[in-house]
């Protein structure tokens, strides 16, 4: 096989020929669609590189990096230029698709080329993020996978899993029943809660162009900040240009919830796809401000809903707070991070 390897800039770089036709072979999560890449990346601390790879003219694999430097500036990173002697990193991850490994490879492709690949996308884009570069980490590889960035001289790490539910319902109340006597109750009696409650109003849809994208990222932000700093978390603020872009998709559910005087109080939006939805983000006063307890619980419930009604096999919750999205039916799926220093990628 003849691979040619480009390492391009969202921001910059116009999108690689037959990209939308990839992307739908590959049944690709929406995140990876390249007008969000360019939008996601343009103000963020750290930035996107995607390296594309082509064999005879025909795309047969992406990868997608983030440009990480130390230090925590909130400023847009710079990709080339004076910063390419400074010291940085490369981080493979979707940085709010932290669940899945950021890469796709056409199906013909075996493990040994896939390998092989990974191996030159290393080469390429360490050359590309220049002489500062100190290696690349991995984010969210799963175990059927390691193989295909192990080795020697390559650190590998558990990290957090990511939580998913399977879906063997046929309605909302076979999977409610599958759940322990006392969640099951409790969720019901929420459910119920939040539906008789005139002082909450829930509004759920896709494309949805009734909500303002600066007030979503206002919330986004305080709600991260009130977590407090993710450790080794060098992803920037989620933009407003970037929800709103996102909210108005027709293959995204935004669910918000408002007061009767329509102050927001949280919202949710539900990345569809064909086999696994994923609940990207989530936020919301704290119940201090006045907003009602478990609202959270109503989110997994329409999510779940979703996923049962639209007849997808799975739905992700992403990573986190493993404990409670076990009660609520979802398994810990095991994934690792794994580190490749700078002079490993020439082996």
């Amino acid at each position: 096989m003849t691979w040619t390897v480009r390492v391009l800039d969202p921001r910059t770089d116009p999108e690689p020929a037959g990209w939308a036709a990839f992307l739908a072979a590959q049944q690709a999560p929406l995140t990876w669609d390249y007008s969000l890449l360019c939008t996601e990346s343009r103000h963020s601390r750290s930035p996107y590189l995607l390296t594309v790879v082509t064999d005879g003219g025909e795309l047969v694999a992406a990868v997608l990096a983030m440009v990480c430097r130390p230090g925590g500036s909130p400023e847009p990173g710079a990709v080339d230029g004076v910063a390419r002697w400074t010291p940085r990193w490369l981080e493979v991850q979707h940085a709010w698709l932290s669940c899945y490994p950021a890469w796709l490879f056409a199906e013909a492709l075996d493990a040994a080329a896939r390998r092989e690949i990974l191996r030159r996308f290393e080469r390429a884009a360490c050359r590309r993020t220049g002489p500062g570069c100190l290696g690349v980490v991995y984010r969210a590889v799963t175990p059927d996978t390691t193989g295909l960035v192990a080795g020697r001289g390559r650190l590998v790490r558990d990290i957090q899993p990511a939580l998913v539910l399977e879906n063997t319902f046929t309605d909302l109340d076979g999977w409610l029943a599958s759940l322990s006597r006392n969640r099951r109750s409790s969720l019901r009696g929420q459910i119920r809660k939040i539906a008789a409650d005139p002082g909450v109003v829930v509004r759920e849809g896709t494309a949805r162009a009734d909500v303002d994208p600066e007030e979503l990222a206002a919330m986004l932000r305080a709600h991260r900040e009130a977590k407090g700093p993710v450790k080794f978390d060098q992803r920037g603020p989620v933009t407003t240009e970037y929800l709103g872009e996102l909210v108005r998709r027709p293959d995204v559910v935004t669910t918000t919830y408002h007061d009767d005087q329509g102050r927001l109080l949280a919202f949710t939006d539900l990345l569809d796809h064909p086999v696994m939805p994923l609940h990207q983000h989530w936020a919301a006063l704290p119940p201090a401000a006045g907003r009602p307890k478990h609202l959270y619980f109503d989110v997994v419930v329409r999510g779940v809903r979703h996923m049962i009604e639209h007849n997808r096999k799975f739905l992700s919750l992403g990573r986190g707070v493993t404990d409670l999205k076990a009660s609520l039916g979802f398994t810990p799926s095991p994934m690792v991070g794994v580190v490749v220093p700078r002079p490993v990628t020439r082996w």
